[in-house]
């Protein structure tokens, strides 16, 4: 298994747009060979700074998959319009990828 995540800082008062972004979306990830789940994640509020935190957590049955994926029109597709929206967003998004060791 393998869990790819995109880290997003989303500017204080922009919540409601960048949810509204990722709920309409045009995504065809369940038809993808080796997907097996996406969530997207909110996570708390940086008042300090100005921003909410959010992840979009997918699970790839393998890392293989996942890279086959990113070489995919499917994927180009997916992120087409991502610079659409950059107002919404303090800094670009962070991609962090994990091997599973362990789980039950």
């Amino acid at each position: 298994m393998y869990i790819a995540m995109n880290r997003f800082k989303v500017a204080t008062g922009s919540e409601g747009d960048f949810e509204t972004v990722w709920r309409s979306r045009d995504s065809s990830l369940p038809e993808v060979p080796g997907f097996v789940e996406f969530r997207l994640l909110r996570g708390k509020v940086n008042d300090e700074e100005g921003y909410t935190l959010y992840s979009s957590h997918t699970v790839w049955k393998s890392e293989a998959d996942f890279q086959h994926w990113t070489k995919s029109e499917s994927f180009r597709a997916a992120h087409r319009n991502a610079g659409d929206h950059k107002a919404i967003y303090k800094g670009p998004p962070v991609f962090e990828g994990f091997n599973v060791v362990d789980g039950i």
